[in-house]
């Protein structure tokens, strides 16, 4: 299972107007980001429950500044248009902590 990547803003308008869905926020320069894509398979195959998205910060910093994402890897929920949650990068470096949160959306 892969993260369909957001390549465009009015893509990313299109899917945070579902009813619910994950976007990881990251950068290519992210060593946290890339420990997070050797755990986050298992991860979203438990929560396939919602789409999984990814966009680069650095990409759409706009996003990253309207979205208050201080740090990568950061994963946010929305649902129908607004933000829901937040998993902030600092929160978001075990497959533990990643579990946590997702466990505290049910």
């Amino acid at each position: 299972m892969e993260m369909e990547k957001i390549t465009a803003e009015e893509q990313f308008e299109q899917v945070i107007n579902q009813d619910k869905c994950i976007i990881k926020f990251f950068a290519d320069w992210c060593p946290d980001c890339r420990r997070m894509d050797m755990f986050i398979g298992d991860i979203m195959r438990d929560h396939a429950y919602m789409p999984w998205y990814e966009i680069n910060t650095d990409e759409f910093p706009e996003l990253r500044e309207k979205y208050d994402v201080m740090g990568v890897p950061s994963l946010l929920v929305f649902e129908k248009g607004q933000k829901t949650a937040h998993l902030h990068s600092a929160n978001a470096k075990t497959p533990d902590q990643v579990r946590a949160f997702l466990d505290d959306l049910k």
